[in-house]
């Protein structure tokens, strides 16, 4: 067996890889075993698991991203504590870029030697075995630098080691009922509603547990500051569950439950304060921690307390966690009562409840990961030196790494190291562990321009794009070691100017820019929360309104505080409608019966669109014209929907896909050549709005024309996708024979990427090793839209694909459209498998993966 299958199998051993992990599948290669260790994380837990609290784990990077700097600080901290605690030589090591970069793998040997110091204390099967098969010169480590950067970061590879919902034990047992009969199927309902007054009866219980017993006893030996860090804001959390816990109890005792949707929909503002709790709730351990370890008679007082209020079972530490685990369980506890609610009205208020929960929840776990984004940013500032801003003022990082940069004017190439962020790049100069600034780049004065003939060099650090200045002056030009990292950070500089310059943020007339806000806010446009502690969201800095990035474009035509107030017209209480507010599509004809009380009747028809003039959103009439006749009257607000828009001309250039013009000769030139299912986009050259897919099949070019219709893409007619984007990611993984019977082959491999990356993958895919399993399927309930190249935009209604649910804070691997990232749970509502897509009327048959399901009757959906 070769060497680096037992080092897996001896990770297996040791607790930090699952005995199913793919480095064990008989397709795996030793470069699966060196995607999986390069960011230090299980490297890090490896260490631990062999010698118990050597490595504290809050101080590693558990989700570095393949944040080189996160990183490499990952595989120092466990270099050194190999050195210090395990008393290895400097000489048994590997350096840290060795194992980052994947050069010189086979020296990343130390697996062995560990086994070698911690065999007594840990037995493990030894290895190498005498039966090893030598890998004959190394050959196969030769080549992983080459491979690694064309591979996708994959956040799942150390979810199997790092259990996000600390806690959860302790929770279960404190809301541990009785045990009752099983109920019949009708008496479910009440079970649930039994649960949610039970399990509030109990957490409310360990409230006023930890501050009767732990906090007033602990006020004597603890100072004011160490009380308030050390119990936050628990006791206006008693308070508000007091009054929460009496408000259930008439509920379900007295009234049938009736009005309980309304309890949490009341309530869910108060409960906000867990956005601190949580947010402080690690500083909150740790400082209890940190006296606990210096005062023995803290410690002592703690055992005291512990045994007066649960007979020791649990200490502070442990019931501390609780309150994070409860805010998060309210909205699974309404969820399974609403499935067992069949009367429409209760399900429709339980909907309104549940989403409530829901917002309350996903406010709560950004608040936690912004605190999380924090400490790292706090990582970046105290190792870059000479910064005179905090780095926070410039958003979220986007990614960090090793780039070369060359201003336009002087044009020698630098090697540096850069950290991109929402706003701002930062070009550093690295020396040793710590980096240099050199430069700050305003994202908000530069726009991307990509530099296609780089990418016909075949040499390493020839693939470049410019950040040109929007006043002419000077810009820069980075280049990259690879055409796969150019694509990389591509998408990460392209998510961070979209994120300060979004595509909406100027519609009507606003002036939407990202924003910190210091109080928690509402959306006023979906009026959900702006969730996080910074940059939560988008401010008008005209008319102050607040916004989720998905939802700038849902806003009429911007005025001052004061105009919003004002343009109401007394007579009919509509809003007066000027300039820019959105135009409406007809989907019913109607000819002025019934008649309109408020003004003559307008006279339309399905397809005639609106141009708006008065309008109500409460109201059952609205004013207009048709834009066509330029007649103005009344007709009913149910008779139209906002017009669908259409979309702007993308910029494709920076796809490895995209050609620009080209002839049909030419593209079979470029491809002929080229392997099996290689394929490029092209504009036909004679109308540069159309394109076509040539891809080459069977040893032959085959041209595709895209067609476009009502502002969508699509090559066969029962598919069609938003954008050119969408269509290619989702042929991708679907094969061309859904529009063409002859074409049984899915799009695999851009011409823009090198012969030896795509015979790589057609390896690795030739054996299914990286064929995602579908575990489920979910619909989007709401827009969203990505702030990070890892997160997967959203459309109400589309439909997702699940992979895994093993993120954290409930975040979801799935895809839509070909489209493969992570999803908040909280944005989808999850079918069966037997779901089938209803849509404008025809009945649709879905297939997902292996689990065919046959439709018969379909209904539309009326649930969500």
């Amino acid at each position: 067996m070769e060497y680096w299958r037992q080092c897996a199998l001896w990770l297996i051993n040791c607790k930090v890889l699952p005995a199913n992990h793919r480095v064990t599948w008989e397709s795996a290669q030793v470069f699966d075993l060196a995607q999986t260790l390069r960011d230090g994380v299980l490297l890090c837990h490896l260490l631990n698991n062999l010698r118990p609290q050597c490595i504290n784990l809050k101080e590693i990077n558990l989700r570095p991203q393949m944040s080189q700097f996160l990183c490499l600080k990952n595989i120092r901290t466990f270099l050194a504590t190999c050195s210090d605690t395990f008393g290895m030589k400097k000489s048994e090591l590997f350096e840290a870029f060795d194992l980052f970069d994947v050069r010189n793998f086979g020296k990343v040997g130390t697996a062995q030697l560990l086994n070698d110091k911690c065999h007594i204390s840990f037995p493990l099967r030894q290895f190498p075995t005498e039966e090893s098969v030598q890998d004959q010169d190394e050959e196969i480590y030769n080549h992983l630098e080459d491979l690694i950067d064309g591979v996708e970061d994959e956040e799942e590879l150390y979810d199997c080691v790092y259990d996000d919902e600390d806690g959860g034990e302790i929770y279960e047992d404190l809301m541990k009922t009785e045990a009752i009969a099983p109920p019949k199927q009708s008496d479910i309902r009440s079970c649930c509603l039994t649960e949610i007054k039970q399990t509030e009866e109990k957490y409310t219980e360990t409230l006023e547990s930890i501050e009767k017993h732990f906090m007033s006893p602990l006020n004597v030996f603890l100072s004011t500051t160490e009380t308030e860090k050390v119990f936050v804001n628990i006791p206006e959390l008693v308070k508000i569950h007091k009054s929460l816990l009496l408000e259930i109890q008439d509920s379900v005792l007295h009234r049938s439950a009736q009005n309980l949707y309304q309890i949490f929909i009341t309530f869910k503002e108060r409960l906000l304060i867990y956005g601190k709790y949580c947010s402080q709730v690690e500083i909150a351990i740790a400082t209890l921690d940190d006296i606990c370890k210096d005062r023995e008679d803290v410690r002592m007082k703690l055992e005291e307390c512990s045994k007066r209020a649960n007979y020791g079972k649990f200490t502070l530490r442990d019931l501390l966690v609780v309150p994070m685990q409860r805010v998060l369980k309210y909205h699974l506890l309404l969820q399974e009562l609403m499935k067992h609610t069949h009367d429409s009205m209760d399900k429709s208020n339980l909907r309104k409840a549940l989403d409530a929960m829901k917002d309350l929840a996903q406010y709560v776990n950004e608040v936690k990961r912004d605190n999380e984004t924090l400490r790292e940013i706090d990582q970046y500032q105290k190792s870059i030196e000479n910064l005179n801003q905090p780095l926070k003022n410039y958003g979220r990082p986007k990614g960090d790494g090793e780039v070369r940069v060359s201003s336009v004017d002087k044009r020698a190439k630098q090697d540096r190291h850069i950290f991109v962020f929402d706003a701002a790049v930062i070009v550093a100069k690295r020396r040793g562990d710590v980096y240099e600034m050199k430069e700050v780049i305003d994202l908000h004065l530069f726009k991307i321009t990509n530099n296609p003939t780089s990418d016909k060099e075949s040499r390493k650090w020839s693939f470049g794009f410019y950040l040109t200045h929007n006043q002419g002056q000077n810009g820069f030009e980075f280049f990259f070691k690879t055409k796969e990292l150019k694509k990389k950070w591509l998408e990460r500089f392209g998510m961070a100017i979209s994120n300060i310059r979004p595509e909406n943020g100027t519609s009507n007339h606003h002036d939407f820019r990202m924003h910190t806000f210091d109080r928690i806010t509402s959306c006023n446009s979906c009026h959900m929360l702006l969730r996080g502690i910074f940059y939560q969201g988008y401010q008008c800095q005209k008319c102050g309104l607040g916004a989720h990035k998905e939802c700038l474009g849902r806003f009429g035509s911007c005025r001052s505080k004061h105009e919003r107030q004002c343009y109401i017209e007394l007579n009919c209480n509509f809003v007066v409608v000027s300039l820019g507010l959105p135009k409406m599509l007809v989907v019913r004809n109607y000819f002025g019966i019934p008649c309109p009380a408020s003004g003559p009747a307008l006279n339309i028809q399905t397809g005639d669109i609106i141009e708006l003039i008065c309008a109500d959103l409460h109201s059952a009439w609205w004013q207009g014209k048709i834009l066509s006749t330029k007649e103005v009257g009344f007709f009913p607000s149910d008779a139209v929907k906002p017009c669908p828009c259409v979309p702007k001309p993308i910029d494709y250039s920076t796809q490895p896909w995209f050609a620009g013009p080209m002839e049909r000769f030419q593209a079979e030139a470029e491809l002929i050549n080229r392997v099996n299912s290689t394929y490029l986009v092209r504009h036909r050259s004679k109308e540069f709005t159309e394109y076509a897919i040539s891809i080459k099949y069977n040893n032959d070019v085959k041209h595709i024309k895209i067609l476009t219709k009502e502002g969508c893409f699509h090559i066969a007619e029962n598919k069609k996708f938003r954008s050119i984007v969408e269509l290619i990611e989702y042929y991708k993984h679907h094969s061309l024979r859904e529009g063409f019977r002859s074409l049984d082959t899915t799009l695999q491999f851009p011409y823009r990427e090198p012969e030896n990356t795509a015979m790589h993958r057609l390896n690795r895919t030739g054996s299914n090793m990286l064929t995602p399993k579908v575990i489920g399927v979910a619909i989007a309930r709401y827009d969203f839209s990505s702030r990070d190249t890892r997160e997967l935009s959203l459309q109400e209604g589309d439909v997702v694909k699940i992979y895994t649910k093993t993120g954290a804070n409930g975040w979801w691997r799935g895809e839509v459209n070909g489209r493969v990232r992570d999803h908040h749970s909280y944005y989808v509502q999850e079918k069966s498998w037997s779901y089938c897509l209803y849509s404008s009327c025809r009945k649709t048959t879905q297939t997902w993966g292996e689990h065919a399901t046959p439709c018969l009757s379909i209904e539309p959906r009326t649930d969500f």
